[in-house]
C-alpha cells in the first residue's frame, strides 16, 4: 500500500469517493437564490461608505471599493484574513456578533484598519427556520456597524450544520505594522481581555450554565479589539502583537514568543479570568482543544508551582479573545492605563526574556 495516498484511518485516497461524503457538492450547494434574497431583505445592513461603488446590493460578481484615499495616507499594505465556525452560544444573533468581532480582531491585531467584510455562512435549510440565519446575519451586521465595516457580499450554502464567520480586508501603514514576531527582551506582556471562555462555553453547552449566567463572557467576546484609538502615542511601544483564540494563552503565546527567538515569563497571579471560570473547570467543563492545546505547548514550557487546575486555564481556547500585547518597559504602564477605560480586564501579565531552553516559562 502507497502510504503517501493513505488518510489516517488507513483508507486509501484513490478508494474515497468524494462525491459520496456530500448530499450536495459544487455550486448547486448554495442556498436557493429566492430564499437568500428573501433571508437578506429581512437583514439591516452596515452603512456604505462612498469609496464602495459596487456593493452586495446589486447581486454583483464581487465588490468595489476604491482605495486612493488611504493610498494618500500611506496606508499602502492590505490586511487579510478569514475565521468561521460553528455556533458557541444558543442565541443565533449572538452567535452571529461574536462570530463577527472574532474576524474583526485579526485585522486590528495586526495594527489595521478593517475595510470591508464578506460573510461565510454554511446553513441547514432543512432543519432551521431561516429566521435563524436572518438573525445571525444581522448579529453581524450591527458590529460590523460598530466597526464601521460594510458586508461587502459573501457566500452561503446549504449543508448540515450552521457555521458562520466573515473574510475581512484591512489596510495600514507598512512602517507601522504589528506582528507576532517583534517581541524583545525586556518588554512587559500586556493583555487586554479575561481568560476562560473555552471553558464557559462548554458549560454552556452541556447545560450547566445558562446565558443569563455568562454575560460577562458576551460583553468581552463581541467586544472589538479596536485598541489603537486609545494609545495614540504609545502605539509604537507595541513592539509585537496577537491575539488570544482557539490555541489558547500557551498556544498564541508560545508561536509569538518563538516568533520573536524569545522567551516568555507569565506570572499567573496576573492572569485576568471570569467569573466561574475556576468553578468551570473544578466541574471539569472541558473541550478537545484543551487537550490538543497542551500537547502542542508542553514540550515548549515549564511550570514552576503551577497547579493542575491553573494549569487548564493556560491551554483553555478562547473565541474572540483579548490581544497580547509586547511593550517597550518604559511605556508599559502608560499603555495599561490608556487601555483600562475601554477594556478594565487589561494587565500586565508576564515579561519577554532573552532565548531559554523553554518558549515560555510559567511562575506564580
Amino acid at each position: 500500500m502507497n502510504e503517501s495516498n493513505t488518510n489516517p484511518n488507513g483508507l486509501q485516497a484513490s478508494k474515497i469517493k468524494l462525491t459520496q461524503t456530500v448530499q450536495k457538492g459544487g455550486c448547486a450547494a448554495k442556498v436557493a437564490a429566492y430564499e437568500l434574497r428573501e433571508i437578506l431583505a429581512k437583514v439591516r445592513f452596515p452603512e456604505a461608505p462612498p469609496e464602495l461603488s459596487v456593493s452586495a446590493s446589486t447581486f454583483d460578481d464581487a465588490a468595489i471599493y476604491d482605495v486612493r484615499k488611504f493610498l494618500e495616507k500611506g496606508k499602502t499594505s492590505l490586511v487579510q484574513t478569514l475565521d468561521f465556525f460553528t455556533p458557541i452560544v444558543d442565541s443565533p444573533h449572538l452567535f452571529g456578533a461574536i462570530a463577527a468581532a472574532n474576524a474583526l480582531s485579526d485585522v486590528y491585531a495586526m495594527g489595521g484598519d478593517p475595510l470591508t467584510a464578506m460573510g461565510i455562512l454554511a446553513f441547514p435549510m432543512a432543519t432551521l427556520e431561516t429566521s435563524i440565519a436572518v438573525e445571525v446575519l444581522q448579529g453581524a451586521c450591527d458590529i460590523l456597524q460598530n466597526a464601521q465595516v460594510p458586508l461587502v457580499g459573501g457566500h452561503s450554502i446549504d449543508d448540515d450544520t450552521l457555521k458562520f464567520g466573515l473574510s475581512v480586508t484591512g489596510i495600514v501603514d507598512p512602517t507601522k505594522v504589528w506582528s507576532n514576531a517583534g517581541a524583545q527582551p525586556g518588554d512587559q506582556l500586556i493583555l487586554t481581555k479575561s481568560l476562560g471562555t473555552g471553558t464557559l462555553m462548554a458549560g454552556l453547552k452541556r447545560q450547566e450554565f445558562s446565558e443569563e449566567d455568562l454575560q460577562e463572557a458576551f460583553m468581552s467576546m463581541t467586544q472589538l479589539n479596536r485598541v489603537k484609538p486609545d494609545l495614540k502615542d504609545q502605539v509604537t511601544a507595541i513592539h509585537a502583537a496577537t491575539d488570544i483564540t482557539g490555541f489558547g494563552l500557551a498556544g498564541h503565546g508560545m508561536q509569538m514568543a518563538k516568533a520573536s527567538g524569545v522567551s516568555f515569563q507569565f506570572f499567573l497571579n496576573q492572569l485576568p479570568v471570569m467569573t466561574r471560570v475556576w468553578e468551570a473547570l473544578e466541574k471539569g467543563f472541558l473541550t478537545k482543544a484543551h487537550r490538543t492545546n497542551f500537547e502542542y505547548t508542553q514540550k515548549n514550557s515549564r511550570f514552576e508551582q503551577v497547579s493542575e487546575l491553573q494549569k487548564k486555564i493556560l491551554f483553555d481556547p478562547q473565541t474572540s479573545g483579548g490581544l497580547l500585547l509586547s511593550v517597550a518597559a518604559d511605556q508599559a504602564q502608560n499603555v495599561v492605563d490608556k487601555l483600562k477605560k475601554n477594556f478594565p480586564s487589561t494587565r500586565i501579565i508576564g515579561e519577554v526574556l532573552s532565548k531559554k531552553q523553554e518558549d515560555l516559562i510559567w511562575v506564580p
